[in-house]
């Protein structure tokens, strides 16, 4: 009896000691937790930016690993279609109207007006509207007739954000494309007759021509790979230039020649313009192979596809650094534009870092952004190179209009 409770005491007394100990590494692990994320709670919120780009690019080199190990046949019949499939009605609408895309009728003539209010000084806010208005339907018909041709060639028979396959009916989008057409150029065509200045009329009918055989039959130049340079001309030095010489005093602008600034800024006009273009083909380059139609992207594929755009947005900005250099174009139109490199850089990494889904996932929609982010580029781009050109212009009255001190 007295071995027993002796034994008891003994086995009582050592699990309470054990308790004790217990409790004592409890809250020494607690105080090191709460000391621990202390801590951690002020690194992250020192260091939560940095951490978040460190993690997002270590997810991309993971992301493209992975997708370098696996065949595209394991996600050839699920990942697209079921993608395809989430695609809502009112996004294919959106992406059918093509809203964005419209900065291609707004930057050559913001910057042809900017660049004629450097030249003689002269705004003319209804002049500028009306060609606002009919550039706009000129774009509208290269859209419509654009999905009226691929769909006769069957480039777009799986496209479901097409015009034709929204509306159902092919003869109904035809008509009202060569409808925004004629009264696109009909308003081209009186702001060039109220402003007496016929020359501009030889540019846009270059232009509109450009776009012609750009897409319709029988030319068809874009399945040859040549929409990008006839892009360029059309929106760049034609479009521009027209512009230019529409918005200038009647008199002096019929019989002064087109200045290295206005050219110069034409190119860098029309060179955004193209890469728009370009980049509009890298989710569609399987659907343009099956039809024949030999866009760049598809004579080069994706790979040397997002290094031609790597180099196209270097060659931009060192264009316009020569340009500065050699005095085309002012220096607010070099530090401006210069601001708008985060966007560029954000072209670049975007179809890097996307382009191999479309190789290894059959996924067209992660790069489908890609023109898109070209489109910001565009009209950023095109904004502060006018912007620049008033500024210039302004700093000169400005400075012309000081009295000189004897």
């Amino acid at each position: 009896m007295a071995a027993t409770s002796c034994n008891f005491t003994q086995a009582s007394g050592f699990n309470k000691l054990q308790e004790q100990l217990q409790l004592q590494s409890y809250f020494k692990r607690q105080c090191h937790q709460r000391s621990a994320f202390g801590v951690e709670k002020v690194f992250h919120r020192r260091y939560r930016g940095w951490l978040q780009v460190e993690r997002w690019h270590r997810y991309q080199h993971v992301s493209c690993a992975r997708v370098e190990e696996l065949a595209p046949s394991v996600f050839e019949e699920n990942v697209g279609e079921e993608t395809e499939e989430d695609i809502s009605k009112e996004t294919l609408i959106w992406r059918a109207i093509k809203l964005p895309i419209y900065s291609v009728a707004f930057v050559p003539l913001t910057v042809g007006s900017a660049a004629a209010y450097l030249q003689t000084g002269i705004f003319s806010a209804r002049c500028y509207f009306v060609l606002l208005a009919s550039s706009v339907l000129v774009i509208t018909w290269l859209n419509l007739s654009n999905d009226v041709y691929d769909f006769d060639t069957g480039v777009d028979k799986n496209k479901k954000e097409s015009v034709v396959n929204l509306v159902g009916s092919r003869t109904g989008t035809f008509i009202a494309a060569y409808l925004c057409l004629a009264l696109g150029f009909t308003g081209l065509t009186w702001t060039a007759i109220v402003e007496r200045n016929l020359r501009s009329i030889l540019f846009l009918v270059c232009a509109i021509i450009c776009g012609y055989i750009y897409q319709c039959p029988p030319f068809r130049l874009s399945y040859q790979g040549l929409g990008e340079p006839l892009c360029f001309a059309a929106f760049g030095p034609f479009a521009t230039s027209a512009f230019y010489l529409l918005h200038g005093n009647a008199s002096a602008m019929n019989h002064f020649p087109l200045s290295g600034t206005v050219l110069s800024a034409s190119i860098l006009v029309g060179f955004t313009t193209s890469l728009i273009l370009f980049c509009s083909h890298f989710h569609q380059v399987e659907g343009d192979k099956e039809v024949g139609k030999m866009s760049p992207l598809v004579r080069l594929g994706t790979k040397k596809g997002a290094e031609v755009v790597k180099g196209a947005v270097l060659m931009l900005y060192a264009l316009l650094v020569a340009f500065g250099l050699s005095k085309a174009l002012p220096l607010p139109c070099i530090f401006l534009c210069a601001l708008t490199l985060p966007m560029g850089n954000l072209v670049v990494r975007f179809v890097e870092d996307n382009h191999k889904a479309i190789v290894f996932l059959q996924d067209k929609n992660k790069i489908f952004m890609a023109k898109y982010f070209c489109v910001r580029l565009h009209a950023l781009f095109g904004v502060a190179l006018a912007l620049g050109l008033v500024v210039a212009r302004m700093l000169r009255t400005t400075f012309a209009s000081r009295p000189i001190l004897s």
